[in-house]
């Protein structure tokens, strides 16, 4: 009897043992699964030549993705930190950014402390990141040109959302937020080629939030790409916004320079916007931009974007929405709501009605 009360409690303690070690082991590393999926049904005028077009869109208001996150504790308060992250197209169940792009919006690995943070590998610039929450729309895929426009043709005057082969750091002291990054070129033999670099700095203090930011991309040279006229591409960023509490008011700038190896002038342009966010309920809000764009060559067409979007929260994780945006520009030029597409006329209105899950 006396033996089964032993082997009962050396049960037990060990079991306890184990729990505890595990508990532990929980409490010091952890890996997120963590994602969006947006979709909505659009109408847009002037998609083609042959007039306007109903459709299914991925990513209305964010782009859809799914993506892992996670951290270790080595202690003495430094962390192992690492992120993967994938875009979707819930339209047609393929990778936002094209076959093979798997993990095309995000692959880094790094560590974090006190005193910031340092991440290698694919990720956002620190431009796109700080200027975010001084876009109204959030930089939406429709109806947002806080990223980049396209007024003129093909054209994109944009800020580098991603690089590829970085080096980022990020660190916050006293109501300062400062980020620095460098992207390789990884071309033997030159240090410039296709490089990138890219500083930014933000201040928030009670209702004031402000950010400037510099980006430079050199163009990919001979080595690479021969064909390609492009000798830099760079941008200036300036963002600011004051919380009134129930309303948020914002306002953002873009320099862009498209400096060509060609005897042909540098492409430049001014990007400013305005807008704001009124929560009317927890659950209920109205979002509102105005977008313009002088662009300084013989083109001249110099696009607005009007956006509006109201958006109602059923859930912590799920809501709907109903955005609409209506496009201009002069002289004839093409232009479009969505950044990514390029217009057929020189007006463009559309209206999305659309759904998103976040987990």
């Amino acid at each position: 009897m006396k033996h089964g009360i032993a082997s009962a409690t050396l049960s037990l303690s060990c079991g306890l043992t184990c729990a505890g070690i595990t508990m532990t082991a929980q409490a010091e590393s952890s890996v997120t699964l963590y994602g969006i999926v947006d979709a909505g049904v659009e109408y847009v005028t002037h998609a083609g030549n042959d007039g306007g077009a109903a459709r299914m869109v991925s990513g209305g208001k964010n782009t859809s993705r799914w993506g892992l996150r996670g951290v270790e504790d080595l202690g003495g308060g430094l962390k192992a930190v690492f992120q993967l992250e994938s875009g979707i197209n819930v339209a047609n169940g393929s990778f936002d950014d094209g076959p093979g792009a798997i993990f095309d919006r995000r692959a880094t690995i790094g560590l974090k402390s006190d005193y910031g943070q340092l991440i290698f590998g694919r990720t956002f610039t620190v431009t796109f990141d700080y200027m975010l929450p001084f876009d109204p729309m959030g930089y939406a895929p429709a109806y947002s040109w806080g990223v980049s426009s396209t007024a003129s043709g093909g054209r994109r005057d944009l800020i580098f959302a991603r690089s590829a082969n970085a080096v980022r750091y990020d660190g916050k002291f006293a109501g300062f937020r400062l980020g620095a990054l460098y992207g390789f070129g990884n071309v033997a033999g030159s240090m410039k080629a296709s490089s990138k670099y890219d500083v930014a700095v933000g201040y928030e203090r009670g209702p004031i939030a402000a950010v400037v930011s510099f980006n430079r991309q050199n163009g990919a040279g001979g080595s690479i790409a021969p064909m390609d006229p492009t000798d830099y591409i760079q941008g200036i960023h300036a963002g600011l916004s004051y919380d009134f509490g129930a309303v948020k008011a914002m306002a953002g700038y873009r320099n862009f320079r498209r400096a060509l190896t060609t005897p042909a002038p540098a492409l430049r342009s001014d990007m400013y916007w305005i807008g704001g966010i009124y929560e009317v309920t927890p659950y209920f809000s109205l979002h509102g931009a105005v977008y313009h764009q002088d662009i300084k060559d013989a083109s001249d067409a110099d696009p607005t974007l009007f956006s509006a979007r109201a958006q109602y929260a059923l859930s912590k994780r799920t809501l709907v929405y109903l955005s609409a945006g209506y496009a201009m520009a002069k002289n004839d030029q093409p232009v479009s709501l969505s950044r990514d597409l390029v217009g057929a006329a020189d007006t463009q209105a559309g209206v999305i009605a659309g759904l998103q899950y976040r987990f």
